[in-house]
C-alpha cells in the first residue's frame, strides 16, 4: 500500500528545536538522533527491539544523512512505548518528533 501525504519541506532554520537535542555521530553514515523528553527519533543504527527490551520511545527513519533529512521523511519502525504516544509506521517524521517532544 502507497501512502501519500501532503507537507511543507522542514529544515533547521525554521524548525522550533525547543526541548529537543541532536546527536551524530560520525561513523560510515552518520548515527543521528533527536530527542524529546518523551523519546526520540533515529536512524536506521537503532534497533527497535532494544528500545523495547529498555521501554523506551523511538521511531525509526531511514535513508538520511541529516537531521534536516530526518524530519523530511517517514516513521519506518516503532517500539511499542512509541505506540503508545501515538506514533506509527508511515506517519510523517515532524508529527512523530512533536509527540516525542
Amino acid at each position: 500500500m502507497l501512502a501519500l501525504y501532503s507537507s511543507s519541506i522542514i529544515a533547521s532554520e525554521t524548525m522550533n528545536w525547543d526541548n529537543l537535542t541532536k546527536e551524530k555521530i560520525d561513523l560510515k553514515l552518520p548515527l543521528l538522533i533527536i530527542k524529546g523528553s518523551k523519546g526520540f527519533l533515529a536512524c536506521g543504527y537503532v534497533n527497535v527491539e532494544t528500545c523495547n527490551k529498555t521501554d523506551e520511545a523511538c521511531a525509526i527513519v531511514s535513508g538520511v544523512k541529516t537531521h534536516d533529512d530526518m524530519l523530511n521523511t517517514e516513521i519506518k519502525l516503532v517500539s511499542n512505548k512509541a505506540k503508545e504516544l501515538g506514533i506509527t509506521e508511515g506517519m510523517p517524521s515532524s508529527e512523530a518528533i512533536e509527540l516525542m517532544r
